[in-house]
């Protein structure tokens, strides 16, 4: 009996110790997936316009900082802070917001990034902009074209079709879309490429459109921007995450200049 009890003692423990640990309790296996750029990604010339930790490469408009007190960095996203959550100024005042701007200016690019937005709230991610036109109108909120990002259930924005998540806002409706929950990270791209330009969310693209054809000229004229003449002219130009005032979140923003 007690030579059969050794052997089952040791047959336990051999499984035991060689059973496999679990996966939380190995860092081999939890590899950090955000805000870094693969091998394969860097040999098709992908880098990296956020680096998880920092604001390195952004600004407000007009300015040389980020609006202090409305973005933050948190838990490896760019956060922009509803403004109800602002702190004031001494005088009770809030400070002052505004959209987060790329140092840097990209005229044919691939932009990748991960989004998600809070319940009922609307935020965006614009191209094609112009600091000059942006400060020139009185505004620390960027013109461009823009990748719609909203709460397609619950913000009234959605009465408008252009106006729904994914769209080329006031131009062209995203169409044939799956869309995830509220608290949920989308996957965006955007093609911007000798004024051809296409929205994807999700692995599907949404929208398509080519900037210089009449079809758009007649979008364009319908569109709250007809009265910026040089809107649709292809520029070398500034990215910009939007302040709309709501809560959300943007993560792995990378982009692949095209030729």
């Amino acid at each position: 009996m007690k030579n059969l009890f050794i052997t089952l003692f040791s047959i336990v423990l051999v499984v035991s110790c060689s059973a496999p640990k679990n996966d939380s309790q190995n860092p081999k296996i939890h590899k950090k997936t955000e805000n870094i750029i693969s091998e394969s990604e860097q040999t098709e010339g992908w880098q990296l316009l956020f680096d998880g930790k920092t604001f390195n490469g952004w600004r407000g408009i007009g300015i040389d900082s980020v609006p202090k007190g409305h973005w933050e960095i948190i838990d490896g996203t760019i956060h922009k802070i509803a403004s109800g959550n602002v702190p004031t100024l001494p005088d009770g005042q809030p400070l002052k917001g505004g959209d987060l701007m790329t140092d840097k200016t990209f005229k044919n690019f691939e932009l990748s990034f991960e989004w998600k937005i809070s319940k009922a709230g609307n935020s965006g991610v614009k191209y094609n902009v112009s600091e000059k036109v942006s400060i020139d109108k009185g505004t620390s909120h960027a013109l461009g074209y823009e990748y719609q990002v909203l709460d397609d259930k619950n913000h009234k924005d959605n009465l408008n079709p252009t106006h729904r998540a994914a769209s080329l806002y006031d131009l062209i409706e995203a169409k044939d879309k799956t869309l995830k929950p509220v608290g949920e990270f989308n996957s965006g791209r955007i093609i911007f490429n000798n004024n051809h330009l296409e929205h994807w969310l999700n692995g599907k693209k949404v929208v398509e459109a080519d900037t210089d054809s009449p079809k758009f000229q007649q979008l364009f004229e319908k569109s709250k921007y007809k009265n910026y003449p040089n809107f649709t002219v292809h520029k070398d130009a500034h990215i910009v995450l939007q302040d709309h005032g709501d809560d959300c979140w943007y993560r792995n923003i990378k982009i692949k200049l095209l030729k």
